[in-house]
Order: structure tokens, then sequence, then C-alpha cells
């Protein structure tokens, strides 16, 4: 079992930034690829970036890219969203997820935080 709790979220203006943080506990941290996901009201859940176990390998959607940046600090259990240049369409939840798989997939995640809430205002 792994248990994921992020932080970070607000409300911020169109054009700024935000980070949000996720937290593991459970199992070993770096033996799983970590994903953010995003649901706005009304809409389903849709993959934001995603990182591989070690790190040297990531994919976005084509939403945010050039704009957010996943990483992750193993010795720290975290996995970090540095979101810049905010447009008041990624007002969403945000979550994070974690697997052995690394996918773009929403049904390929076991595991899942409690998400934290990102508005953006215009």
């Amino acid at each position: 079992q792994v248990q994921l709790v992020e932080s970070g979220g607000g409300l911020v203006p169109a054009g700024g930034s935000l980070s949000l943080s996720c937290e593991a506990s459970g199992r070993t941290f770096s033996d799983y690829s970590l994903a953010w996901f995003r649901q706005a009201p009304g809409k389903e859940r849709e993959f934001v970036a995603a990182i591989i176990w070690s790190g040297v390998r990531a994919m976005y959607a084509d939403s945010v890219r050039g704009r957010f940046t996943i990483s992750r600090d193993n010795a720290k259990n975290t996995v970090y969203l540095q979101m810049n240049s905010l447009k008041p369409e990624d007002t969403a939840v945000y979550y994070c997820a974690a697997d052995s798989r690394y996918s773009r997939l929403v049904s390929s995640y076991d595991y899942w935080g409690q998400g934290t809430q990102v508005t953006v205002s215009s």
C-alpha cells in the first residue's frame, strides 16, 4: 500500500505560478512511477504529467507541456508539479497517483491522493 497526500493548491491569477507537492508513505517510493492528473467540474479526470521511478524520464499532456514541470525527490518520498503561466482552464482538482506502470491512463494507477484544488482567476 502507498498513501499519498497532496499540498500546495490555492488561488492564483492568470499568468501566475503554483507548486504542488505530493508526499508518499508506505511501500518503497522509488519502486513507483508517479503522475499528476486533474479533474475540472463536470469533466473526466485527465492526465497532466508522469515521471518514471528513477526521475530520468517524464511525459506531459500537450496542454501543459512547456508550462508545467514534474520532478521527484526519492530521498524525501515526494513528487512535485511546478506550474507556470497558469491559465483559467487549468482550474481543477489536482490528484497525485502512483503505480509500478509508467502511463498516461487513469486506469493504470492503483494509488491516489485526496486531491488539492487549484483555481486560476482570469
